[in-house]
């Protein structure tokens, strides 16, 4: 009697070891997901959230039968590779977990590295935007970018006036000073369309009314780019980003090339390409991060189904238009552990046709305000 008793205490006390086991993972499981929530929404818990729009019913994912038996192949010719010992995270899920965005506001800098946090460079207008702004944006959560676009005086001196890129609407702001970022704000941010907006289209004034135009007087005019892949190249917040943004800019702008697409930094020529280093927008464990905003139907390929024609196809050359209606983008692809081999998909579907390559592995999130869908 005696042994049974015994045995049968260390029975329940085995299970209630068990038992703080099993609590003691669960909580561990717990704060682990709260502390990837609190870092930005940019590092992903396991599973995927209730009430988002499914991963496939998104983007249209590439398809073997309409665009070709090697849509999803890997490009065997690239020139680059990523430094040896290059290593990301390749086990959370991806997607889903980006944290909803409205409006983006990228500053030319003509820089490829900030400060940390791009908030505290001193006296530009990210700080102003930031920290010192009287007026909020009132449309939802605005996304502050540093961006390499080069600056009016071809400086990184901020007492100088620079030049903003608003997404979605696609306008180029010019002579923003850290004096003027409460008027960028009331009259461009809060007064273009957000992410959640139906397509249609746009009106934001080419100038401000201003009788007696001054030094600080904000005048807008549309992106000529078709489409724009952003990379992170911020190595004050990781290594990777800035090793892999110029290693893909160069295997992108290849592959561009290929069709007249490609449009260096000051190049304004219509109907192109841009390609912009900006500044940390999270998930850099998951480098390298790229986004891509682009037009409707923005080179005429979107419904092209490649595997029934023979070789490559490429949009015709763009025709300046001041009759065109400007929409702003349509799409912004969000992607991440990019590597030189995806560039080929990248430009052939993702930019020219707005599909994903790699959906599963890849897609983090993003918008289609086409079809009115959005990631989170």
């Amino acid at each position: 009697m005696s042994y049974k008793t015994e045995g049968s205490a260390a029975k329940k006390n085995h299970a209630a070891v068990g038992r703080s086991f099993k609590m003691t993972s669960t909580l561990k499981s717990f704060l682990n997901s709260a502390k990837q929530s609190l870092s930005g929404a940019s590092t992903p818990a396991p599973g995927t959230p209730d009430g988002n729009t499914p991963c496939s019913h998104l983007f249209p994912k590439v398809d073997p039968a309409v665009d070709g038996e090697d849509c999803d192949h890997d490009c065997d010719s690239c020139i680059v590779s990523l430094p040896k010992g290059f290593k990301i995270d390749e086990d959370d899920k991806l997607y889903g977990y980006v944290k909803g965005w409205s409006t983006h506001v990228l500053v030319a800098t003509g820089k490829t590295d900030w400060v940390r946090d791009v908030a505290d460079e001193k006296g530009s207008v990210m700080e102003a935007i930031d920290k010192n702004a009287d007026v909020k944006p009132s449309n939802g959560r605005l996304m502050l970018s540093a961006s390499n676009i080069p600056t009016p005086s071809h400086t990184t001196s901020y007492s100088e006036p620079t030049t903003v890129l608003l997404l979605p609407a696609f306008i180029v702001i010019e002579n923003v000073t850290p004096k003027n970022v409460n008027t960028l704000i009331s009259e461009f941010v809060n007064k273009g369309p957000t992410n959640s907006t139906p397509l249609g289209p746009i009106s934001i004034p080419a100038s401000l009314p201003d009788p007696l135009p001054t030094a600080d007087q904000l005048t807008s005019r549309p992106s000529p780019h078709r489409a724009l892949i952003l990379l992170c190249s911020q190595k004050t917040r990781d290594a990777r980003c800035g090793q892999s943004a110029p290693l893909l800019r160069k295997e992108l702008e290849r592959h561009l090339r290929v069709c007249g697409l490609f449009r260096d930094l000051d190049d304004e020529r219509p109907g192109g390409v841009g390609i912009y280093f900006i500044s940390h927008v999270g998930g850099h464990k998951y480098s390298a991060n790229v986004m891509v905003y682009r037009k409707a139907d923005a080179f005429g390929l979107d419904n092209v189904e490649r595997g029934k024609l023979d070789g490559e196809i490429c949009p015709p050359p763009a025709q300046p238009s001041a009759d065109e209606v400007q929409e702003g983008a349509a799409q912004c692809i969000w992607i991440a552990r990019v590597r030189p081999e995806d560039c080929e998909g990248i430009v052939k579907f993702t930019v020219l046709q707005g599909k994903v390559v790699k959906p599963e592995r890849q897609l983090r999130g993003g918008f289609d305000r086409q079809r009115g869908v959005f990631s989170w």
